[in-house]
């Protein structure tokens, strides 16, 4: 939910830390029949896709229910287990309120939901986005802690300039992060586990590239919020995101300020290569359906 630039206040009927109050009991059935929908159809798939900590957070939390989940009843239980909370916000906010939200264990989360015509594209995350896509990650004590760690070091990039650099480590993490696993390539990325099209895109087509996460590689690769991913960053397990928070970035930021981006359909020298795809379907021109706000 994060936006750009410094803070110049919250809008009107948001608190201080642009928090507002989710309003739960002003919600129409309509709303929340689009809830269960999402929530059904996607919840099918994901089985077989999604990582194994994605799926237990999803039972933890019990997110189906009766509809659009109340965040004082899904928070009781997401602060037992790793002391995390979820606010509503009015929708973007400010990098800075942003990360620091996440360095006080609060994920920031849309309040509306989608129209029924908008089930498959979505410009702005909405609640559907932000809560089933990324609550439940945030259930596993490793995951977690690098939410944290990622709130405290996006203060320090702001104070330093390299914003760009973290806010693609995010990106192909946290939004679009794909994980190696024994039964083999699982999504944990909220950008994909909350979008039908682009879950089956992200694991089974021959178009994008895969390719094994390297820190500083992520840090200087663009990315496209447009539609579907040229590339998906693959990590060997959450403890290589806890590994990256032990990094000395101000070091790294050094290295950013003299290297060159690298585009997103690009295979460089050193990269581990998965899957070199086709990127026939960004060469096609892509079609906007699906991929996942955020």
């Amino acid at each position: 939910m994060s936006g750009d630039g410094l803070s110049n206040g919250p809008p009107p009927g948001a608190r201080p830390d642009w928090t507002i109050d989710q309003g739960w009991e002003s919600y129409t059935q309509a709303e929340h029949d689009v809830w269960i929908t999402l929530y059904e159809r996607q919840a099918d798939m994901l089985h077989g896709r999604a990582c194994d900590a994605f799926l237990r957070g999803l039972d933890a939390l019990d997110l189906h229910r009766s509809g659009i989940p109340d965040f004082a009843r899904i928070n009781e239980e997401l602060k037992r287990l790793t002391g995390w909370t979820v606010v509503a916000v009015p929708g973007l906010v400010p990098d800075d309120v942003f990360f620091d939200h996440l360095a006080n264990r609060r994920f920031p989360a849309g309040q509306f939901i989608r129209k029924p015509h908008e089930l498959d594209y979505l410009q702005e995350p909405d609640i559907f986005h932000d809560v089933f896509g990324h609550v439940p990650m945030l259930t596993d004590p490793v995951f977690a802690d690098y939410m944290q760690a990622y709130g405290e070091g996006g203060r320090r990039a702001l104070g330093l300039g390299r914003l760009a650099n973290l806010a693609r480590l995010y990106w192909y993490t946290v939004e679009f992060g794909l994980m190696n696993t024994p039964a083999g390539l699982r999504i944990y990325g909220a950008g994909i586990v909350s979008s039908r099209t682009e879950s089956i895109f992200a694991l089974d087509d021959p178009s994008p590239n895969r390719l094994g996460f390297d820190l500083e590689r992520v840090m200087r690769t663009l990315y496209r919020i447009d539609d579907f991913q040229q590339v998906y960053f693959v990590i060997d397990s959450i403890q290589t995101l806890q590994e990256v928070t032990l990094r000395d970035f101000g070091a790294i930021y050094e290295r950013m300020a003299k290297a060159t981006d690298i585009g997103v359909a690009e295979i460089v020298p050193g990269d581990t290569v998965l899957t070199r795809g086709t990127q026939a379907y960004a060469s096609a021109g892509g079609r906007l359906a699906g991929a996942a706000a955020g």
